[in-house]
């Protein structure tokens, strides 16, 4: 659930009751006051990949009670049918919050089996606040900038310094967006979708969204259950801990993903030459982090800076030969340059990034209530890192902003659904991002929802990224509405992970794109994929 984020659960898995139905004063608004939604008009924008894409914008009310009042604008994109059967528009969206989709719809429109896809409009849209909608976030612009303070707060020094920082931050965002912040939520994305339904002229939608994409299509299953046709769930986030515990969570999961990235390394030792023990490759990795706190490399990757390069490891295990080959060069050859180009490719927010930021922190701080006392944020963050070091202290940081963020929160959505059709959710056992435990506690939330997993699999965002089992089940439910049916409260299909990557070859760059139709998508689709929610 951030940008760059298991234990397969048995039948004894129980739903926590931490979710409540969405409140009297939440954003639906009475139904005499929907705004009317003007037809979109289409312009080509097409490239050499898509020729046929196509952009446009709708308008939509800042607060949907009032629909009279202020408009923003959604940015839009689409690839159009081709097929005489035609099934409706297929949104999608690839999480965040504060992930762009514009270029999710070309991505699908292109994966999916070219019959299936030419039955839809595949619609891309930037949520409010994201990308090319208007107005677009971005409330301290290089706040990523390079050397950060070192996330593990060892001393009251680096505490303050980095609380310093995430105060400064929450200051800037409620100062430049006081009168856009109340409106930057799940709902009211949620309410937006329905607006652009009815600019589309579609009675129902079908939907397909990652990470926190998933959160985002079960809420609007929640709200309008009778306009949904079919929904896909990829990396599906558990609901029971919208969003403070399961940041919590993901700490752990990114720790155990973290592991197995430096036993990857300690099998092919005869590639990096660190060691066959995975713990001793993995005390050589924080070696490194102890010696770039003291020194930065280049004077731009210090120990915050390495944590944002190796997180996105944590997402796709494509990116591992890449890591793997800077972290070995520092280590073994004492060469910065592989290291800090690893931090230019995986973890430095450019400009797109920091608008990114500024939505993920404005929808995750609204949805629901942060503790307010930074003694707990202390007290919580310092048991998990004792356990899971990685990247505990790094995402506390990244997520601080809401304990000092202005205004009310909202309450998360009890997303629990018994009037839809079939939905069909896919998770992978090892998901760092979206722990395995929510995809179980979806399904069961989703009546009638079908669960595919992938044993094994670490990667988050699991569908058109290289493995058939999966896709065959995503074109089956796309194309007809099949979804496989298992035993109750169970996994209803289960695909094997594909194989871990393989070390770059020796004439290899260290930014060679990953070679293979699958490994390409796996990458692209990461590329679009790898937020922190």
């Amino acid at each position: 659930m951030r940008k760059r984020a298991a234990v397969l659960c048995g039948a004894a898995l129980v739903v926590a009751g931490t979710v409540t139905a969405v409140p009297a004063d939440a954003r639906t608004p009475h139904p005499a006051a929907v705004a009317r939604a003007a037809g979109i008009s289409w312009k080509k924008c097409g490239t050499t990949d898509h020729p046929t894409l196509q952009c446009g914008t709708v308008k939509v009310p800042l607060d949907h009670r009032r629909p009279s009042g202020r408009q923003i604008t959604l940015a839009l994109s689409r690839i159009p049918h081709t097929a005489k059967t035609y099934q409706g528009p297929l949104l999608v969206n690839p999480g965040g919050p504060g992930g762009s989709g514009l270029s999710l719809a070309p991505f699908v429109a292109s994966a999916l089996p070219g019959a299936v896809a030419a039955q839809y409009d595949v619609i891309g849209f930037d949520p409010r606040g994201v990308g090319r909608s208007s107005p677009a976030l971005d409330c301290a612009p290089g706040h990523f900038g390079t050397v950060r303070p070192d996330s593990v707060p060892a001393t009251a020094a680096l505490e303050q310094a980095n609380l310093a920082r995430v105060r400064s931050y929450a200051a800037a965002c409620a100062k430049k967006y006081a009168s856009v912040l109340p409106y930057i939520g799940t709902v009211d994305a949620v309410q937006d979708m329905d607006t652009v339904r009815r600019a589309l002229g579609a009675r129902r939608i079908s939907y397909f969204g990652y990470s926190y994409g998933t959160y985002l299509g079960a809420v609007y299953a929640k709200l309008f259950p009778g306009r949904v046709r079919r929904l896909v769930l990829d990396s599906v986030v558990d609901p029971s801990g919208i969003w403070y515990d399961d940041n919590l969570r993901q700490d752990q999961a990114f720790d155990d993903r973290h592991r197995a990235f430096m036993a990857w390394v300690a099998r092919n030792d005869a590639a990096y030459h660190l060691g066959t023990d995975p713990a001793r490759v993995e005390a050589a990795w924080f070696t490194m982090r102890s010696a770039l706190a003291r020194k930065p490399a280049e004077g731009r990757v210090g120990a915050s800076e390495l944590e944002d390069t190796f997180i996105p490891g944590g997402y796709y295990n494509g990116y591992w030969p890449y890591l793997a080959q800077a972290f070995a060069a520092y280590v073994k050859d004492h060469r910065t340059a592989p290291l800090v180009q690893a931090y230019e490719d995986f973890g430095a927010v450019d400009a797109a990034g920091d608008n990114g930021y500024s939505v993920y922190s404005s929808v995750q701080c609204r949805d629901a209530a942060w503790p307010r006392d930074w003694r707990q944020w202390r007290e919580d963050t310092w048991a998990v890192y004792g356990k899971a070091p990685f990247m505990a202290w790094n995402n506390a940081w990244y997520n601080a902003p809401c304990a000092f963020w202005p205004g009310a929160a909202a309450r998360p959505v009890d997303i629990a659904n018994r009037g839809l059709p079939p939905v069909l959710l896919f998770q992978a056992t090892d998901d760092a991002a979206t722990p395995y435990e929510g995809g179980v506690r979806v399904h069961r939330l989703l009546a009638g929802s079908s669960l595919v997993v992938e044993q094994g699999g670490g990667n988050h965002g699991i569908t058109l990224s290289g493995n058939a089992c999966l896709d065959a089940y995503l074109s089956a439910y796309l194309g007809d509405g099949r979804v496989p049916r298992g035993a109750a409260g169970g996994a209803d299909a289960v695909c094997r992970k594909v194989p871990d990557p393989k070390p770059l070859s020796a004439r290899a760059s260290a930014t060679e794109p990953p070679r293979g139709t699958g490994a390409a998508r796996g990458a692209a689709l990461h590329d679009l994929v790898r937020f922190r929610g």
